[in-house]
């Protein structure tokens, strides 16, 4: 399978993303990252790779595993240097490592203040540009990373689209970035729901984010 396949979620590997389930395999995939690489290369294939689409958390912490391998230093770091110390975030962050002394987890849990989530909302709703209009992200990145996916074409890069050009990061127990450049604005939301996923509670969610997007238009 290709990078571009993982970041759509559509390895086609057999991965089962159920959060309420303790035999799936986002509850029982290790911690460290070498035990991780071990168990998702010994995934069944399912479909051929860019075909299926398949929510997949260890396909992220694989894509986090590349990077870092790329760049050749912390995930963390290079985040730092390249986007939150040049965009003026207002507070310090933290990000979650696979284990003591370990790499950050690619699929998960960067820890910031809900106005810095704004801004990197801000940073990709602008296509990767800092503030004084230096490009950080590649010419073109944000448009194609927001392009349908093949497998599903509610999926780009790790964003999930809406088709009217908006696109979104949406993590579990509530958490949403939600952003529209045709009115410039970026809608955020901390949550801490007693469920990982929920109709109801997204039902609502998505009335509250209607309604803000409504108001601004």
């Amino acid at each position: 399978m290709s990078i571009r396949d993982v970041l759509q979620m559509a390895s086609g590997v057999d991965w089962n993303e159920d959060y309420a389930d303790p035999e799936s395999d986002v509850a029982t995939l290790p911690g460290p990252i070498v035990d991780q690489t071990r168990y998702m290369a010994g995934l069944e294939e399912l479909h051929p790779p860019g075909e299926v689409f398949n929510y997949n958390t260890g396909e992220t912490n694989m894509a986090g595993a590349v990077l870092r391998a790329a760049i050749g230093n912390n995930l963390s770091t290079y985040l730092e240097h390249k986007i939150w110390g040049p965009f003026g975030m207002e507070a310090k962050a933290n990000w979650l490592l696979h284990e003591e002394g370990g790499g950050e987890l690619g699929g998960c849990c960067i820890n910031a203040t809900l106005r810095d989530y704004a801004r990197i909302g801000i940073f990709a709703m602008n296509g990767g540009v800092l503030r004084d209009g230096t490009r950080v992200l590649p010419e073109g990145w944000m448009e194609e990373s927001t392009t349908p996916s093949d497998g599903y074409d509610g999926y780009g890069y790790l964003w999930w689209l809406t088709g009217d050009g908006v696109f979104a990061g949406i993590g579990i127990f509530g958490q949403y970035l939600w952003m529209d450049p045709s009115s410039n604005t970026v809608i955020v939301t901390h949550s801490a729901w007693p469920y990982a996923t929920n109709a109801e509670y997204s039902r609502h969610r998505a009335a509250l984010v209607a309604a803000l997007a409504d108001a601004v238009r």
